[in-house]
């Protein structure tokens, strides 16, 4: 295993190239996500891996976890900060197979919805689908998406340390943190992950490669 500092212009396009090295069967998509606590930065990767993909010539379609969350009405049945709720019960998995993966898969319209839910309105976005075309790329990011069975072609876990994760989530998200915990010691992402990306410094995170094709 080696450990490898890059800047996030270069990692993004390291993960960029390692995706379009991926073999992509034809008439089909790749399905990517980047993993991780918000704190880790996923959506902020998620969008400049996005960007060195269409530099390629790639069609991507940038799809965020927080807009496919539960009613409010299930996501807070056991109150605004319940760890466990959090952990089971706040992404709507059904919406993002139904939505998202379903269309994408082989013989699949290709037209996703790209946000379901304004989690903080409460409401639904009225967003439209949006056509992918064959050989295009999907690109999710959000907490606590591995070990959920989404049909995924490379994952990508940005991994903070407790201390780390507990020192850049905000005091009003603090209560998450047991969430993150039991995903650590149920789901292992980073031995789940295709990719881990060690966070701890935001100027400089790390590559860990476990292959040297990579």
């Amino acid at each position: 295993m080696q450990v490898r500092p890059l800047t996030p212009a270069a990692l993004a396009t390291e993960l960029a190239e390692h995706a379009a090295r991926l073999p992509l069967p034809e008439g089909t998509r790749l399905r990517v996500a980047v993993d991780g606590a918000a704190a880790a930065g996923t959506g902020e990767l998620a969008d400049t891996v996005a960007d060195a993909l269409r530099v390629q010539g790639r069609a991507v379609l940038r799809v965020r976890a927080a807009d496919f969350l539960r009613p409010a009405s299930l996501r807070l049945e056991y109150g605004h900060q319940d760890p466990d709720a959090y952990y089971d019960g706040w992404l709507d998995t059904n919406a993002l197979f139904r939505e998202v993966f379903d269309p994408l898969e082989p013989g699949g319209s290709g037209q996703v919805l790209p946000a379901l839910r304004d989690a903080r309105t409460d409401r639904s976005t009225r967003a439209q689908p949006v056509p992918l075309p064959p050989g295009g790329v999907l690109l999710l990011d959000g907490p606590l998406l591995l070990g959920r069975w989404l049909p995924l072609d490379l994952t990508v876990h940005l991994r903070l340390t407790p201390a780390a994760l507990a020192r850049r989530t905000p005091a009003d998200q603090q209560w998450t943190l047991p969430a993150f915990a039991r995903y650590e010691d149920e789901v292992r992402p980073s031995e789940a992950a295709d990719l881990v990306v060690r966070a701890d410094d935001q100027r400089r995170p790390a590559l860990v490669v476990n292959s040297p094709t990579v």
